[in-house]
């Protein structure tokens, strides 16, 4: 089963391809993520790393949890299910 890790202090220099080839040193990598600014398209210093397999991921977080990387120290930690961000707006319409 895939496991999905949550990689933050990226330095915004970082790229996927660099992600990826990172984590792809302890295992197989499904997808590597840098999550950018929707307007600006600046790295927010953070991304996502999905590995094939679980054991494989959780040696490369602890392998890689306070690593540095372009100068900058990562932290590497089991990605937690996304929280749905609607904002509720039909909550405050009245049915009549």
């Amino acid at each position: 089963m895939a496991m999905k890790l949550y990689v933050g202090g990226l330095a915004y220099s970082v790229s996927e391809q660099e992600l990826e080839s990172t984590f792809a040193e302890h295992g197989k990598v499904n997808s590597a993520i840098v999550i950018k600014d929707r307007d600006s398209g600046q790295s927010k210093g953070f991304g996502f790393v999905e590995m094939e397999d679980d054991t494989e991921a959780k040696n490369a977080m602890a392998a890689l949890n306070g690593k540095e990387i372009s100068g900058r120290s990562i932290m590497v930690n089991e990605a937690r299910p996304q929280e749905d961000r609607r904002s509720g707006g039909d909550s405050y319409r009245k049915s009549y």
